[in-house]
């Protein structure tokens, strides 16, 4: 086949792989947070982004935002949009750690693991005759 020929291609063969139709590597998407607000003020916007792009870079999508500073009711603010967020985890998006535990709060994703040893609580003088 030459390269001006391709209309001469049997759409009922099978594919052909040329290079430059060929995706060189496969996007990953993170959903994470993007940090604003002011010098001790973060505000958060949860999104779906590719997992190449930098923290406050480019996005694909906005599914929530989170307010970690508390109103003078005590209340941190969370917006989320769960259709959405059930929909990029069911195409294989993954959370990053904090975004998983804040969908663990909410019942989206099943909460993880704490992150504490057992063995640790123990103090130092006692741990001692385990091993």
């Amino acid at each position: 086949l030459s390269r001006n020929n391709i209309s001469a291609i049997d759409p009922s063969s099978t594919l052909i792989r040329h290079p430059s139709f060929v995706s060189k590597t496969a996007m990953v998407v993170r959903l994470r947070l993007q940090r604003f607000g002011r010098t001790h003020s973060p505000f958060y916007r949860m999104v779906a982004a590719d997992s190449r792009a930098p923290r406050d870079g480019k996005f694909i999508e906005i599914v929530g935002t989170y307010n970690p500073i508390a109103t003078s009711a005590g209340i941190k603010e969370i917006r989320l949009k769960t259709d959405r967020l059930r929909y990029w985890i069911s195409v294989g998006a993954q959370p990053s750690d904090r975004v998983a535990w804040i969908l663990g709060k909410f019942g989206i994703l099943p909460p993880p693991p704490q992150r504490f040893s057992l063995h640790k609580m123990i103090p130092k003088k006692d741990r001692g005759e385990d091993k």
